[in-house]
């Protein structure tokens, strides 16, 4: 029998290209972005196009709107702050907060850091709760506008406001409930530990530490001239970019292809940051636990234990696999966001994912 061999990187490349013409031929979705990193190697590939008829094919330049793979960044800027020893996930909330908080237990049992990086603090998906109601019918077609909308003027003051209203009905660090306002809210114990303005502190920070330059929350006028435009549900009429958040932790960040490229390297290095957000706070069962802000998979039977997470806006979906066992990594978008969406992408990975390992090996 013949021994397993590294694939050649032609044959990683064909094995993408292959995949991602596939996945573009599917219903609603014209254009994917990809990177794989493998073994220290990286392969790009852009696909399609941004607009159907255009043959505006994507490419290194496209800004993407990444949704909730923010909140990995917010997690591993929670990690740097423990390495740090600047903040304890043990803290209780409330310690950072200008304002008392009674709401913010279950009994005798207090909200704690640790609770917002595990998604099992109970605070609800969205704050205001209005949002959660509108999100129920994500697909329906005025559901982006009614969300920008809602969020027109709604700034940290009203964030901070409706928090006094959230109501904890379960004990906390057991019952996972994701929650983009519990990333909001350790965004801001994040700005009170460093005294510095989260955007401010997430850009200083991958720039310095990942090299990451086009990433970002805020994007300048000429920037924004290369946002991918994007298609919400069955409408192929382009929809408006997602709307401003308070802190933007849970799902504001925007970013190229080459800069998730060095974000999948940072997670693979494992360095004392990274390693830290890794970590699991709660495990759920046998094959699912969390980090900081990362969902893992456990023991899985051909990639080992990996570290996963979706992002979607309106009018993108996306996500990052971080798998260890075979040092490899990988970033994958599209700009449609819809029911399928995020299958497709499971799928088109799954595929790459079968042909490299099985002619891989982990070392």
């Amino acid at each position: 029998m013949a021994q397993n061999s590294k694939p050649e990187n032609t044959t990683i490349k064909i094995v993408i290209d292959s995949a991602a013409n596939r996945m573009i031929k599917k219903p609603l979705i014209h254009s994917t972005s990809i990177v794989l990193v493998y073994q220290g190697k990286e392969f790009i590939g852009h696909y399609g196009e941004l607009e159907k008829g255009k043959n505006n094919c994507p490419d290194n330049e496209t800004i993407y709107e990444i949704g909730s793979l923010s909140k990995t960044f917010a997690g591993t800027l929670a990690a740097k702050a423990v390495c740090e020893k600047k903040l304890n996930i043990e803290d209780e909330v409330q310690k950072y907060l200008p304002q008392n908080y009674p709401n913010l237990k279950y009994g005798k049992q207090p909200l704690l850091v640790k609770h917002l990086l595990s998604h099992t603090s109970g605070i609800p998906n969205m704050l205001p709760f209005e949002a959660n109601t509108i999100l129920q019918n994500f697909t329906n077609h005025d559901t982006p506008a009614k969300i920008n909308q809602l969020f027109k003027n709604y700034g940290q003051k009203d964030f901070l406001r409706d928090l006094h209203k959230v109501k904890i009905d379960t004990v906390p660090g057991y019952k996972y409930s994701y929650s983009s306002a519990g990333t909001q809210l350790l965004a801001f114990i994040l700005e009170k530990v460093y005294k510095t303005k989260y955007e401010e502190l997430l850009t200083n920070f991958i720039a310095k530490d990942i090299a990451m330059q086009n990433t970002k929350i805020s994007l300048s006028n000429q920037e924004a001239k290369r946002l991918a435009v994007g298609y919400h549900s069955d409408n192929n009429v382009i929809t408006s970019p997602m709307p401003q958040l308070p802190w933007g932790a849970s799902g504001n960040m925007k970013s190229t292809i080459p800069d998730m490229a060095k974000y999948i390297k940072f997670q693979l290095k494992n360095n004392k940051i990274a390693a830290e957000s890794h970590k699991t706070i709660v495990k759920f069962d046998d094959e699912f636990s969390i980090g900081y802000l990362w969902n893992i998979a456990t023991d899985d039977k051909k990639l080992g234990t990996f570290y996963i997470h979706h992002g979607g806006v309106p009018r993108s979906q996306c996500y990052i696999y971080i798998i260890p066992k075979y040092d490899l990594g990988a970033f994958i978008i599209t700009n449609q966001s819809g029911t399928n969406t995020a299958k497709v992408m499971e799928d088109t990975l799954n595929e790459i994912f079968e042909k490299i390992t099985q002619t891989g090996n982990n070392g």
